[in-house]
């Protein structure tokens, strides 16, 4: 096989359907013995004649790119990848989080992190690229959400990486692997823009994951696609990568930035194009959404309910409608300053009301917001955080998860300082606090609902697992307080 694509561990699982466990990747490693973790959380993806019958969708969309001009490419797990790496010319790696610089891994695992030991997602990482140059000469080339944490010769130096690709990689991939298969000794880092034509994936994906959207255009400093403009894809072409899941998978993921804003016309919502999809795809499997804004929630509350509607929640695989979207704040000075589009079409002074009112519209509809903060923003003061304990205060009778997350300075912020467990003042450490109560309060009501479709075993650690992350969390919060308190008075 002259190309073989991959992707680290963490990414070629399907989490026993729970596909939001996935998260667990950023955790530092000594919360859970690997070995456990794997065969309880992680399984590795099955296959068929040694190619990947699921893999990340990134994975799958190089694939059909590659495919559709003539390559001899396979997808293959990374637990299998040395019985194909004999012929081998180029090796190239999905990554999410390969040095474990992403906001989840700041917060809670790495140097930075409330945790100093390295993530899954780093440790996955390494141990593939160390198997694939212990067995191999090829290539190795490495694109992904996480690249442009790659993005430095010293850092691609040190790994034995010859080639990192960011961005959109469909149009730029197939030509930098033609000039390697051309005998070029090509090396260095490689910037993809907007692709034109999104190609069709070939194969199922994890968690039934369909791209049904790219970019934003909400223009939120401190994230790289709401810089990047909303281009909406086909219905068609959605529909045809249904089809290719359903195959496979028992539920698909839209997946968009803001599954609400499909078609949207800026920042209205386009009511029948979103309603038409959701239509048409739901006629092959059980459907599920990725990320969401709050912003769109409350602008159109009839969206929301039709699609709760349409999609029959909640139903014996999904007691509600999971997805991730982003609070950020409870401060409208920060709003102001950081992410004056995320509001929008509301104005940034009512961001807490459109936030309670989105809330509150999810638990009407069977909608989970699987929502995250961000502590750090370099401007910030006590007084914002303040605002955000408010907001919190508001929130705390919804059912819901909010994750605080440490401020990286990627984007429109890449040159600030990042913020790091060093940096916690007391008003922090009761943000902290605050939010770990919240999500304790709905935890173990989630786990009941949200791992039923897991295998009796993984379940049952599962639920213990839980029950130990919560004693364990709340123990080691409390340590990591006092030792800050005492350090600091």
């Amino acid at each position: 096989m002259e190309i073989i694509l991959t992707a680290e561990r963490c990414l070629m699982s399907n989490y026993h359907g729970a596909l939001f466990l996935g998260f667990m990747a950023c955790a530092p490693k000594n919360l859970i013995p690997p070995k456990m973790f794997f065969k309880f959380i992680c399984p590795p993806v099955k296959t068929e004649n040694g190619k990947a019958v699921i893999a990340p969708y990134g994975t799958r969309k190089i694939e059909a790119a590659l495919l559709e001009k003539g390559f001899n490419v396979a997808v293959i797990p990374p637990d299998k990848i040395e019985k194909y790496l004999k012929n081998t010319k180029i090796v190239g790696i999905t990554t999410n989080d390969p040095l474990g610089l992403g906001p989840a891994s700041t917060t809670f695992s790495g140097k930075n992190g409330l945790i100093k030991e390295e993530s899954y997602n780093v440790f996955c990482f390494r141990e593939l690229v160390e198997k694939i140059k212990e067995k191999s000469s090829a290539k190795i080339v490495v694109g992904g959400a996480g690249a442009w944490q790659l993005a430095e010769k010293k850092v691609m130096d040190e790994f034995g990486i010859d080639l990192v690709v960011v961005g959109e990689g469909e149009d730029l991939v197939p030509e930098l692997f033609k000039r390697i298969l051309n005998g070029e000794d090509l090396k260095g880092i490689f910037y993809g823009g907007a692709v034109e034509r999104i190609p069709i994936i070939k194969g199922a994906t994890i968690g039934g994951l369909v791209e049904i959207a790219r970019g934003c255009g909400r223009g939120c400093k401190f994230c790289q696609p709401t810089l990047q403009k909303l281009r909406s894809r086909p219905i068609e072409d959605i529909v045809e990568e249904v089809k290719i899941n359903a195959k496979v998978n028992k539920l698909v993921t839209l997946h968009a930035e803001d599954v609400l804003r499909y078609k949207a016309d800026r920042f209205k919502i386009n009511e029948k194009a979103v309603l038409e999809l959701f239509s048409e795809v739901s006629k092959y499997c059980k459907v599920g959404i990725s990320h969401f804004s709050l912003a769109s929630v409350a602008s159109a509350e009839g969206v929301v309910s039709e699609i709760s509607t349409i999609l029959g929640i909640p139903n014996k695989i999904q007691p509600w409608l999971a997805g991730q979207t982003g609070i950020e704040t409870g401060s409208p000075k920060i709003v102001k300053e950081y992410m004056h589009g995320k509001v929008l079409p509301f104005k940034a002074e009512d961001w807490c009301d459109v936030v309670e009112q989105s809330f509150g519209i999810c638990s009407d509809n069977n909608w989970l917001p699987c929502a995250t903060l961000i502590i750090g923003f370099p401007s910030e003061t006590e007084d914002d955080v303040l605002k955000t304990l408010e907001l919190l205060d508001r929130l705390k009778d919804y059912k819901s998860l909010i994750v605080p997350l440490f401020f990286v300075p990627i984007a429109g912020l890449s040159g600030q300082k990042s913020f790091s467990s060093d940096d916690m003042k007391p008003y922090h450490w009761n943000l902290m606090i605050e939010c770990w109560e919240h999500d304790v309060k709905w935890l173990k009501v989630l786990a009941k609902e949200y791992l039923a479709k897991m295998p009796a075993i993984s379940r049952i650690f599962m639920h213990k697992f839980i029950d130990f992350v919560v004693k364990e969390g709340e123990k080691r919060l409390k340590e990591l307080k006092s030792s800050y308190l005492t350090q600091t008075f």
